[in-house]
């Protein structure tokens, strides 16, 4: 296997655009990618698009990546499109990591865009209805906020987890999307005001569930070696890895086995340990998720999220900081932009270009996204593991 190098990377800011379109929002992601890597479109012999929800919400089905690429010059090379929930963009990353490991491919672009905000709500709802069984569960009700509420109350009753422990999350990240420019929402807010937000699934409150949002993302990858010409900070990826759910009906729902088997897969390939892990990006769709998430992949022990809360060791300044870019709850969450978009803040962090939420000292970093949910199980799970190479 070849090391594959991440040279460019480009974001919009993620929020509201009913006025503009998937090939909008991709063109202007994928043109900051290119000119930050330092290349020209012709250099790119591959693109890989993600997104999630656009059949539904635009209409734009199938050929989003040729139609958006085609946009910055990328044309006449091989190009996939792919849709896989939430971890669409990761989907995406990795696909492009493989390809240029196994040596098909020197430089490959890898964009995640979505629209999530529609004149028709309902177009939203059945969009995001379609990452779990249409047929058994989103029919009678069984949707995301409910599922990670049940989850939520299983563990205030095995671990003694306080609303305010779920809280502080909210809390934390809404602060850190304040420091972050692209975030959704750059707004402060105090536990009471979490918990006194409108509750969504009980005992999860608005503040506590991650809002829908328009954005993309983009990433230029490259040989590792061939990196060299273009820049003096390469960032490589050291590993990635995916897995899916096992839908078992007696699985213990207060801890994520599909996160631990992705993490480890990581782990494996990049020999590198959950104590290497110097900060760490990970899909908060809900405040119960990053508990669950963060002890699921081994950054610390099932049941003790609550403590590193407490000691502050999650927040900026602390020992593993989590989403320093403000996360799903404050940066925002479209979709399929999401994955490629915590690789972008991976680059910034790794690199010292983070501004006022640089975390110190970052060599090694961490970006998980999950996706869709099927008889009380995620559908899918990828972490990726990106570090120094200078």
């Amino acid at each position: 296997m070849r090391q594959v190098a991440v040279i460019g990377v480009g974001m919009t800011k993620f929020g509201k655009f009913i006025e503009r379109s998937l090939k909008d929002l991709g063109r202007e992601a994928c043109w900051s990618a290119i000119k930050n890597a330092g290349i020209v479109p012709k250099d790119i012999q591959a693109g890989y698009m993600a997104n999630a929800a656009g059949g539904v919400i635009t209409g734009q089905t199938m050929v989003l990546g040729e139609v958006a690429f085609r946009e910055v010059g990328v044309v006449g090379v091989p190009i996939l499109n792919i849709e896989n929930a939430c971890a669409s963009g990761s989907s995406a990353l990795m696909e492009a990591w493989m390809a240029i490991s196994a040596g098909f491919y020197d430089i490959a672009i890898v964009a995640g865009v979505e629209k999530l905000y529609a004149s028709d709500t309902q177009k939203t709802v059945e969009a995001l209805a379609g990452a779990g069984d249409v047929e058994l569960e989103m029919s009678v009700g069984v949707n995301f906020p409910a599922h990670w509420a049940l989850r939520a109350t299983k563990r205030m009753e095995v671990f003694g987890t306080t609303r305010e422990h779920f809280a502080r999350v909210s809390v934390k990240n809404h602060h850190n999307g304040c420091l972050n420019p692209r975030s959704q929402y750059q707004k402060e807010f105090t536990v009471e005001q979490v918990l006194g937000a409108k509750t969504i699934a009980s005992p999860l409150t608005q503040l506590e569930c991650s809002p829908i949002g328009d954005g993309a993302a983009a990433v230029v990858l490259c040989e590792s070696k061939l990196a060299r010409k273009y820049t003096t900070q390469p960032i490589l990826i050291a590993g990635i890895g995916m897995s899916t759910g096992t839908y078992s009906e007696t699985r213990d729902i207060t801890f994520n086995d599909i996160e631990a088997r992705a993490a480890r897969a990581a782990y494996n390939v990049s020999s590198i340990g959950p104590e290497d892990i110097d900060f760490a990006e990970v899909h908060d769709c809900f405040t119960i998720a990053e508990f669950m998430r963060v002890e699921g992949m081994g950054l610390c022990k099932p049941g003790e999220y609550d403590c590193l809360l407490e000691r502050r060791e999650v927040e900026l300044g602390g020992r593993l900081p989590i989403n320093p870019s403000g996360g799903l709850l404050a940066k925002g969450h479209p979709v399929a932009a999401t994955g490629v978009a915590q690789i972008c803040e991976l680059n910034w962090q790794l690199k010292g270009e983070a501004g006022k939420r640089q975390v110190e000292n970052a060599r090694i970093g961490l970006a998980h996204c999950s996706g869709g949910g099927i008889a009380g199980d995620g559908a899918v799970s990828v972490v990726s593991i990106l570090k120094k190479d200078y």
